[in-house]
C-alpha cells in the first residue's frame, strides 16, 4: 500500500456472528448490525437500535437485501495514526427469516450459515447499501449506493460474541456456534478480530470465557465493544485493518472500562460546550428550537454535540434551558407581585379590627368585596397564573389573585397584620379615652374641654396619649353628643305636634304662642340638654316653627327622607314601568280571530265540554254573533300537575279559562286552583303588569242527580264567581238532555271576548286628561317624613294592582285606581303626601277620605297624626294605618304596643277604620286592604260633597288646582262591571293583629247585603257564623236574628282568642257598656245580636265581654279584640255623622278633635299646662287612665303573650287553632257572672325573660319539657317520641299539603303527648290521628325543651357563617359549627334535619320546599330572643342556615358532596342597611286564613 501513496487501499471486512431463527439465536441478535451501524455511520442521529432479520418475501427480494443473506453497509474512509488513509467496506453476514414460515429465506447460496459466512468472495448485482429497517420497501426515500462492481473480496473477519445476559439463549450454545464458525472462517486464512459486543451489559463470566477462547487461539485479538455507548467500535475495525495491512502501526487495545471513561469525558466536555452555547444564544424563553438549530447548525460545538448525542438530546437540552428561562421570568414576576402586595393590603385591608380575627381565606373574600379589588387583582379563568398568557403581559401590573394561595402571599398578609397591630396601640388608647368620656355622663353638649379635663386626668389612656390627641378625641365626642342632642331635640319638637299645628298656614306665631312653646318645652330634658348651646337650640326651634307655618318639600326637616320626594321618585319609576308594561301584551288587538281556550274540570268534565264545543263547531271554527272564531281547545283535569307548571302557558298562551263543575267537590277544586293558575300565568309572562286572563265558571247539567241539588250548586257557584271576580254561566231554564247547552257556550265565549276587549282597553296607553279628571273618589294618604319604613310599603297596595295608573301630568304624587266598588267600577284618585303638605289641602280641597299612616315605632309619628286628624272634619271617613315590622312587635315591645293601642282607641272614638301593615310581610300589600274603606267613602260621598259645598259657600273659598284638577262629578256613571277583572280578584288580606274592620252592629238603613273583608257581597241573613270564623278567626258580623234559620255548622272560638279578648276588654280605659253574651254560651241560633235598643237593659257585670259598647256621647261602636290583642272596629253609621245630620238638620260638621277624648285632651293639655295651676295629675286623667289600662294588658295571664309559644302563634305557626276541651272548661267557669278577683302576683314584664317560651302544657309530665340528655341513651340516641312521630309522618304525611305549615288541632296534639306520657309504646297509626296533629306535637316537643336544640352559644357563629358570600366556603364553615354541637344535640339534630330533607323531596305534593320548612322550623330549633332588637335583623340569616342544613343534609352528616346552590340558597343576604328591606320580603306571613285548619263543612264557599 505504501507503493502508491496516491491510491487509497480498499479493504472488505465481513462481520459475522450467531445468526438464524429465534430458536437458534434467541429473541435478539448478538449486535452485528448495531456494531456495523455505529462504525459506518457513527453520528447519533444515524444510529438505530433496532435491526430486524425477519423479512417478508418482497423485502427479501428488494435491492437492499437482493435475495442474499448478507448486507452491504457501505464504506468508511479510515485515516491511520500514520496519516495513511484507506477505505473499509463493511459486509454483515446474517440469515434472514421468512415472516410467514419463520424459516430462512431461500437464496442462491444454500450453504449453512457457518460455511456461507466464511466465503471470501461475495457477489450480488446492483445490491444497495443498507441503512436501516425502515429503508426496506422505501428505498427511493433513502440514499441509494450500490455495492461496488456487484462483488467483493473479503480481507478480514470481525467475529461478534454477545456477552450480555438475556435474549432467551444460552451462552454455551452461542460459544458452540462460535467455535464452529471460527473453524470455518479460519480456513480462509484471513485476519480475524473477536468483538465482545454489548459490554455495557457485560456478564463477567461470559467475558472471561471469551477471553479464554481468544487466548487459546493464535494471533487472535479481543476488543471489548459497546455500539450503544459508542465504545471501542472504531478500535475493533482499526485493529483488523492493521492485521490486514502489516505496514500499519499496531493499535493499542484498550479495555472497555477505560474506553468508556474516556468516552464519557468527551461527551461531558461536548455537552458543557453545547449548554454554554445555548445559554449564550437563547435569552428569550419564547424562542423555538427550529430557529436556534438553524442559527447554530454551522457551529462546531453544536455539530460535535449533535454528532455525539444526537438532535433529540440537543433539543431536550434546549427545552430545559427554555424552561429555566421561563422559571426565571416567573420568579421575577412573582417577586414583583409579592413586592406590591403590602401596598395593596394597605389599600384594601387597612382596618385591623376587621381583619384581626379573620383567617387568610376570609381576608381574601373580604378583598373580593372591595371596589378597588378589580384594579389591584385579576382573577384568571385558568390557574396557576404562570400557565396563562398573563405571564407575558408585562404592562399589566395587576396581581393574579391565585398568587395569594401561596405561602409567600399568606406570609406577607401576616406581616401586614402585624404591622397594623403595631399601629393599633395609639388608636386603642385614643378609643379607650373616648369610651372614658362616654362614661362621664355629666358631659353636656357644648361643654369646654377645660371643665372636663380634671375629671379624667387619672385615666390610663389620658396619660398615654398626647394633648393634641386628647383634644381631638374630646372634639369628636362633643360633635357626636351635640348631633345626637339636636336629633333628639328635633324629634321632641315633632312629638309636640299639637303645640305647633294649631295655627293656620303662613301665619306668624304671637308672643304668647312663643311663651307657651318655651314653657312647655322647658319641661323636657331634651330641651334642657342644649342649655349650653342656647343659640343653636333657638335656631332649631325657629327653623321648626318656620317650617310648620311655611312647609315645603324643599325645606322639609327630614331632608331627603321627605315623604313627598320619596313618593315622587317611586311613582315616577313604578308608573313609568306600568305604562311601559301595558304595551307588552300578546293580544295584538281587540279584534281576535283565533281564541285559545283552556278547559278545566274534574273527572272528565273538561273533555266532555271540549267534545260539545267541537260538535257545535265546523273544523274548529265557531260562529258567534256573525263572526267566525278559530278555537284551540286544551282540556285539562283539575288535578293535573300541568296547571301548576307555567311552562305550558308560554307555549299555549290561553286567552281564557272555562272552569266547569257539576258538584260541590268539583267546585271546591276549581276554587282552590284558580288563584294558583293566575299566579302561574303572571309568573310565566315575566310581566307583572300584563292583563289578566278571563276565567268563566260554568255549571254543568246534572242529568243523573236529584234536581234539588241544583239551587245549592247555583248559589255556591255564584258565590265563588263573586269571590274570584269572574263570570258565572248558569244552566238555562228548561230541560236539556246534555250536560252543556249551546247558549252556555256562547255566553261563556262572549264573556271571554268582552274580557279581552276590556283588558286591551285597560292596557292601552295613558287615558286622556279629561278621562283622568273624572274621578269618582279623591283620597289623600298622609305619612310622616322620616318614619322608619319604606315608602314602597304604603304604596304597594296600589302599585301592585293591575288597575293602577298615573295621575294627571304635573301631579307627581297622584295615582289612579280603577276598581269595582259598590255596584260598579269606580275611578279613585289617591294622592300620597306628607302631613305637612296635606295641611294645605285639609280645609281648601275636596277630599272624600283620608288614609292616615303612622309608624308604631315613633311617638312623633302618632303625634303628627293626632295634630292633623284633630282639624279634619268629622264627616270625612278616615282610615288609620299603623306600620311596624311584624306581629311579634305588638307583644314584645311595650312602646309599639302602646302606640298601636292608641291608634285603635282613636279609631274607635271617631268611628274610623284601623289596620296594620307589616314591613316583614307581603300579605297585606294588596288593594283589598283598603276596600272596606273605599266602600264607606263611596257611601258617604254625597254627604261629604254637600258639606264641602256648604263650607265653601260660607267661607267663599274654592278648590285649588295645585293638588286636585277639578271637582269630580258627583253623579258620574259607574264604569262597566267586568267580573273577570284579575285585579279585583286578588286574594283577601290576611287578618292582622290590629286588623281590618268587623261589623258588629247592623245599620237598619243599609242595603240587604254587605261587603266582607274579601270584597265579596253577602246577604245579611245567609252567612253562617262558622264560615266567617273559619276564614278570619275573629267574631263574625252580628246580624239581626231571623225568625227561622237552620242550625249552621258553628265552631267555637279559640279559647286563647277569647282569653285575649277578655283580657283586653278588662283593661280597656273606657267604661264598658252592657254585654251581649259569651259566644261560648250561645247556641247556634244565638250567634245573632239582640236589637240595639235592648242592649241598654243588660247587666254591667259582664264588662269583659267580647262585644261591648263604649260610653261615648258621640258614637256607639262595637269592638272586639282579636287574637293578637288588637282592636277591630266598625262603627254604626246611625250614630255617626249621618244620624247627627238627620237629627240636627244642616249643621256644619264638627272636627274630629271634638269626637275623640284622646285628640281633645292632647290638644288642650298644652293650654292647661301653661294657663292653669292644676297639677299634672289633675290635668291629664285620661292619659293616666290610659297608661294604667295598658299596663294591665301585658299580664302573663294572657295565653297568647306568655303561656302559649309565641313562635307558634306569631311566626313559626301562623294558625291558632281551637281547643274544645279548654272551651268546655271555660264555658263552665263563665256560666254565672263573677266580680273581678284580684290578680295573683306575676312577674313584671320588664324583668329578664327566658329565651325559651314557657311550656304550653297544662299537665305535669316526666317526659316533655325535661332536658334532652335525660331522654336518650347511648343505645338510643334519639328520643322515642321523636322517632314515633317521624315514622308516622313519613308513612302517612308525604301526600299532605302544607305539612308542618298547617297546624293540627291542639287538643289532638295534647292527647298524643298525654297518652305517650302514660304509655310509651302507643301506636300512632292505631290512634288514627291527623298527620298535622302529629307534626304539631313533634314541634311542641322541641318547643318545650329547657334549651333549644341548637345551643344559644352557637347562634352568633351561625349568623356570621350565613353572611359568607361564597357558597362552598359557607357550607364548610357551617359544617365546622355543627361539629361543635353537644353529642346528644348533634344526633337529634341530624335525625330531624334528615327527616326534613326527606319531606322536602316530596314538595310537589306537600308544597313544602326546604325554604318553606326552614321558615316553619327555625324558630322551633333556635328559639331566638324576640325581645332583642337584633333578632329580626338576623331572622332571614337564621332561616337560611336551617334551609342550608336541609338542602345539604348529605354533605353535613353523611359525607356526601355539596349540591349546587339554588336561587334561594346560592346568595346570602347583603350586609348593611339593605338587610331589613330584604327581610321584609322573606319572613313568614302573618296569620293566613287559608292556613287555619278546621274540618271543612259541606258548603265551604257560602
Amino acid at each position: 500500500m505504501a507503493k502508491n501513496k496516491e491510491t487509497r487501499p480498499t479493504y472488505a471486512v465481513s462481520v459475522v456472528g450467531l445468526s438464524g431463527t429465534e430458536k437458534e439465536k434467541g429473541n435478539c441478535g448478538v449486535g452485528k448490525s448495531c456494531l456495523c451501524n455505529r462504525y459506518v455511520r457513527p453520528s447519533a442521529d444515524c444510529y438505530y437500535l433496532e435491526h430486524t432479520s425477519v423479512l417478508s418475501t418482497i423485502d427479501f427480494g428488494g435491492r437492499v437485501v437482493n435475495n442474499d443473506h448478507f448486507l452491504y453497509w457501505g464504506e468508511v474512509l479510515h485515516r491511520g495514526d500514520d496519516g495513511v488513509e484507506c477505505r473499509i467496506q463493511v459486509i454483515e453476514q446474517t440469515e434472514f427469516i421468512d415472516d410467514q414460515t419463520f424459516l430462512p429465506h431461500r437464496s442462491t447460496n444454500l450453504q449453512p450459515y457457518t460455511k456461507r459466512a466464511a466465503n471470501t468472495k461475495l457477489q450480488s448485482a446492483e445490491k444497495l447499501m443498507y441503512i436501516c429497517t425502515d429503508q426496506l420497501g422505501l428505498e427511493q426515500d433513502f440514499d441509494q449506493k450500490q455495492m461496488p462492481d456487484g462483488k467483493l473480496n473479503i480481507d478480514g473477519f470481525v467475529l461478534c460474541i454477545d456477552i450480555s445476559k438475556g435474549c432467551n439463549r444460552k451462552f454455551d450454545d452461542q460459544m458452540k456456534f462460535v467455535h464452529s464458525l471460527y473453524s470455518q472462517i479460519s480456513k480462509a486464512k484471513k485476519p480475524i478480530i473477536i468483538a465482545a459486543t454489548k459490554c455495557d451489559e457485560c456478564v463477567e463470566q461470559y467475558l472471561r470465557e471469551v477471553q479464554t477462547f481468544v487466548t487459546g487461539k493464535k494471533n487472535l485479538m479481543l476488543v471489548e465493544t459497546s455500539a450503544r455507548a459508542s465504545v471501542n467500535v472504531e478500535l475493533c475495525f482499526n485493529a483488523l485493518t492493521q492485521q490486514i495491512d502489516k505496514t500499519r502501526g499496531k493499535p493499542k487495545i484498550i479495555s472497555y472500562l477505560e474506553a468508556y471513561k474516556s468516552q464519557r469525558q468527551l461527551v461531558a466536555s461536548v455537552s458543557d460546550k453545547f449548554e454554554k452555547l445555548i445559554v449564550q444564544t437563547v435569552r428569550d424563553y419564547h424562542t423555538s428550537w427550529k430557529i436556534v438549530s438553524n442559527k447554530l447548525k454551522s457551529h462546531p460545538d453544536y455539530e460535535e454535540y449533535i454528532n455525539l448525542e444526537g438532535t433529540k438530546k440537543a433539543r431536550n437540552t434546549f427545552s430545559k434551558h427554555i424552561e429555566q428561562l421561563r422559571q426565571e421570568h416567573i420568579k421575577r414576576r412573582r417577586e414583583d407581585y409579592l413586592t406590591s402586595l403590602p401596598k395593596i393590603f394597605n389599600k384594601l385591608l387597612n382596618n385591623l379590627e376587621e381583619i384581626e380575627t379573620m383567617s387568610w381565606t376570609e381576608a381574601q373574600s373580604l378583598m373580593r368585596s372591595r371596589h378597588e379589588f378589580q384594579y389591584c387583582f385579576i382573577e384568571l379563568e385558568h390557574t396557576p397564573w404562570y400557565e396563562t398568557d398573563h405571564l407575558d403581559k408585562t404592562d399589566d401590573r395587576r396581581v393574579p389573585f391565585d398568587i395569594l394561595q401561596t405561602m409567600q402571599g399568606e406570609r406577607i398578609y401576616q406581616n401586614h397584620v402585624q404591622h397594623l397591630i403595631s399601629e393599633k396601640r395609639r388608636l386603642e388608647m385614643k378609643e379607650k379615652f373616648k369610651k372614658t368620656l362616654e362614661r362621664v355622663h355629666f358631659i353636656s353638649p357644648g361643654q369646654p374641654w377645660e371643665e372636663v379635663m380634671c375629671f379624667v386626668m387619672e385615666d390610663e389612656a389620658y396619660k398615654y396619649i398626647t394633648e393634641s390627641d386628647r383634644r381631638d378625641v374630646y372634639s369628636r365626642h362633643q360633635q357626636e353628643i351635640v348631633e345626637r342632642a339636636k336629633e333628639e331635640f328635633q324629634e321632641m319638637l315633632f312629638e309636640h305636634a299639637e303645640l305647633f299645628y294649631d295655627l293656620d298656614l303662613n301665619a306668624t306665631p304671637s308672643y304668647d304662642k312663643m311663651s307657651e312653646i318655651h314653657a312647655v318645652l322647658n319641661e323636657e330634658p331634651r330641651y334642657r340638654a342644649l342649655q349650653k348651646l342656647a343659640t343653636d337650640r333657638e335656631s332649631l326651634l325657629l327653623k321648626h316653627i318656620g317650617f310648620v307655618y311655611h312647609p315645603t318639600k324643599e325645606t322639609c326637616l327630614s331632608g331627603t327622607a321627605c315623604i313627598d320626594l320619596k313618593v315622587e321618585q317611586v311613582l315616577a319609576n313604578r308608573l313609568v314601568q306600568l305604562d311601559h308594561g301595558r304595551s307588552n301584551i300578546y293580544y295584538n288587538s281587540a279584534n281576535i280571530e283565533k281564541v285559545n281556550l283552556c278547559l278545566v274540570g274534574r273527572e272528565g268534565l273538561a273533555q266532555e265540554l271540549a267534545n260539545e264545543i267541537r260538535a257545535q263547531s265546523t273544523d274548529d271554527e265557531y260562529t258567534l254573533d256573525g263572526k267566525i272564531y278559530e278555537l284551540d281547545l286544551l282540556p285539562v283535569d283539575v288535578n293535573s300537575g300541568m296547571l301548576l307548571n307555567h311552562s305550558w302557558i308560554s307555549t299555549f298562551k290561553p286567552h281564557g279559562f272555562f272552569c266547569v263543575f257539576s258538584s260541590i267537590e268539583s267546585l271546591n277544586y276549581i276554587g282552590d286552583r284558580v288563584s294558583r293558575i293566575r299566579a302561574e300565568i303572571a309568573q310565566s309572562r315575566r310581566d307583572r303588569y300584563s292583563q289578566p286572563v278571563p276565567f268563566i265558571l260554568i255549571l254543568a247539567n246534572q242529568r243523573d242527580s236529584v234536581c234539588k241539588n241544583m239551587p245549592i250548586l247555583r248559589h255556591q257557584g255564584q258565590q265563588l264567581a263573586n269571590k274570584l271576580q269572574c263570570t258565572f254561566v248558569d244552566i238555562p231554564t228548561g230541560t236539556f238532555p246534555r250536560k252543556f247547552n249551546e247558549s252556555q257556550i256562547k255566553q261563556a265565549l262572549r264573556a271571554v271576548l268582552e274580557g279581552l276587549k276590556h283588558n286591551f282597553d285597560m292596557m292601552s296607553p295613558m287615558p286622556s286628561i279629561k278621562d283622568l279628571s273624572e274621578t269618582d273618589l279623591r283620597i289623600v294618604m298622609c305619612a310622616m317624613c322620616g318614619d322608619p319604613f319604606s315608602v314602597d310599603l304604603i304604596l304597594s297596595p296600589f302599585l301592585d294592582s293591575h288597575s293602577c295608573s298615573a295621575g294627571q301630568p304635573g301631579q307627581c304624587n297622584t295615582l289612579i285606581l280603577d276598581k269595582i266598588i259598590g255596584n260598579g267600577r269606580r275611578r279613585i284618585q289617591v294622592t300620597v303626601l306628607s302631613y305637612h303638605s296635606s295641611i294645605g289641602i285639609r280645609k281648601d280641597e275636596l277630599v272624600h277620605g283620608y288614609i292616615l299612616v303612622y309608624s308604631a315605632k315613633r311617638k312623633s309619628s302618632m303625634a303628627m297624626l293626632r295634630a292633623f286628624l284633630a282639624e279634619v272634619q268629622d264627616v270625612i271617613p278616615v282610615q288609620l294605618v299603623a306600620i311596624t315590622d311584624s306581629q311579634a312587635d305588638f307583644f314584645e315591645n311595650e312602646a309599639i304596643k302602646e302606640l298601636m293601642t292608641e291608634g285603635e282607641h282613636i279609631a274607635t272614638e271617631i268611628a274610623a277604620k284601623f289596620t296594620a301593615l307589616y314591613s316583614l310581610s307581603q300579605y297585606h300589600r294588596q288593594t283589598e286592604v283598603f276596600t272596606p274603606f273605599f266602600n264607606e267613602v263611596l257611601e258617604k260621598k254625597s254627604n261629604i260633597e254637600s258639606s264641602f259645598m256648604f263650607d265653601n259657600s260660607r267661607d267663599g273659598t274654592g278648590t285649588t288646582e295645585d293638588v286636585f284638577p277639578q271637582s269630580p262629578h258627583s253623579h258620574s256613571p259607574a264604569y262597566q262591571y267586568y267580573p273577570d277583572s284579575e285585579d279585583d280578584g286578588e286574594g283577601p288580606p290576611p287578618y292582622s293583629p290590629i286588623g281590618d274592620d268587623v261589623q258588629l252592629l247592623p245599620n237598619p238603613s243599609e242595603r240587604k247585603y254587605r261587603i266582607d273583608l274579601e270584597g265579596n257581597e253577602y246577604p245579611i241573613h245567609s252567612t253562617p257564623v262558622g264560615e266567617h270564623e273559619r276564614n278570619h278567626k275573629v267574631p263574625p258580623p252580628v246580624k239581626p236574628k231571623p225568625n227561622v234559620l237552620p242550625k249552621p255548622n258553628v265552631k267555637k272560638l279559640d279559647p286563647n282568642l277569647l282569653r285575649t279578648i277578655e283580657a283586653g276588654m278588662r283593661t280597656s280605659r273606657w267604661t264598658r257598656g252592657p254585654m251581649m253574651g259569651h259566644s261560648d254560651d250561645l247556641e247556634a241560633s244565638d250567634n245573632y245580636a239582640e236589637p240595639a235598643d235592648t242592649l241598654q237593659h243588660k247587666s254591667k257585670g259582664y264588662s269583659d265581654d267580647i262585644y261591648a259598647v263604649p260610653e261615648d256621647a258621640h258614637s256607639r261602636s262595637g269592638k272586639t279584640r282579636n287574637s293578637f290583642g288588637g282592636l277591630v272596629v266598625h262603627v254604626d253609621e246611625e250614630n255617626g255623622f249621618d244620624s247627627m245630620s238627620k237629627s240636627q238638620g244642616g249643621r256644619r260638621p264638627s272636627k274630629y278633635k271634638h269626637r275623640s277624648k284622646i285628640l281633645f285632651s292632647k290638644t288642650k293639655a298644652y293650654h292647661r299646662r301653661v294657663h292653669s295651676d292644676v297639677s299634672d295629675d289633675e290635668s291629664g286623667p285620661a292619659t293616666q287612665k290610659k297608661k294604667k289600662g295598658r299596663g294591665n294588658r301585658g299580664s302573663e295571664e294572657d295565653p297568647l303573650l306568655s303561656p302559649v309559644d309565641p313562635w307558634k302563634g306569631g311566626i313559626d305557626n301562623p294558625a291558632i287553632t281551637s281547643d274544645p276541651e279548654q272551651d268546655e272548661r271555660k264555658t263552665k267557669k263563665k256560666k254565672a257572672p263573677k266580680t273581678k278577683e284580684p290578680k295573683k302576683p306575676t312577674r313584671s314584664t320588664k324583668t329578664t325573660k327566658p329565651l325559651y317560651p314557657p311550656t304550653r302544657r297544662n299537665w305535669e309530665s316526666n317526659y316533655f319539657g325535661v332536658p334532652l340528655q335525660n331522654l336518650v341513651t347511648p343505645d338510643r340516641p334519639i328520643p322515642l317520641f321523636v322517632e314515633k312521630c317521624v315514622d308516622y309522618i313519613e308513612r302517612t304525611g308525604f301526600t299532605t299539603e302544607g305539612l308542618y305549615r298547617v297546624c293540627g288541632n291542639k287538643t289532638d296534639q295534647d292527647n298524643i303527648q298525654k297518652q305517650f306520657d302514660q304509655d310509651h309504646s302507643i301506636d300512632l297509626i292505631v290512634m288514627d290521628v291527623a298527620v298535622n296533629a302529629v307534626a304539631g306535637a313533634l314541634k311542641a316537643f322541641f318547643a318545650d325543651l329547657p334549651d333549644p336544640l341548637i345551643p344559644y352559644s352557637l347562634h352568633p357563629e351561625l349568623v356570621e357563617a350565613a353572611k359568607i358570600v361564597d357558597h362552598y366556603e359557607r357550607l364548610q364553615v357551617l359544617k365546622e359549627i355543627v361539629r361543635k354541637f353537644p353529642p346528644v344535640n348533634y344526633e337529634v339534630f341530624k335525625y330531624v334535619i334528615t327527616h326534613l330533607n326527606r319531606v322536602s323531596q316530596h314538595s310537589k305534593t306537600t308544597l313544602m320546599t326546604a325554604d318553606n320548612l326552614s321558615i316553619c322550623f327555625w324558630p322551633t330549633l333556635m328559639r331566638p330572643d324576640f325581645e332583642n332588637k337584633d333578632t329580626l335583623s338576623t331572622t332571614k340569616l337564621n332561616q337560611s342556615v336551617i334551609e342550608s342544613f336541609i338542602q345539604q343534609c348529605q354533605y353535613f352528616f353523611y359525607g356526601g358532596d355539596m349540591t349546587e346552590p339554588s336561587s334561594a340558597e346560592g346568595t346570602p343576604p347583603p350586609h348593611g342597611h339593605g338587610l331589613e328591606s330584604l327581610l321584609a320580603l322573606q319572613l313568614p306571613p302573618p296569620l293566613q286564613p287559608q292556613q287555619i285548619q278546621h274540618p271543612l263543612p259541606p258548603e265551604p264557599l257560602i
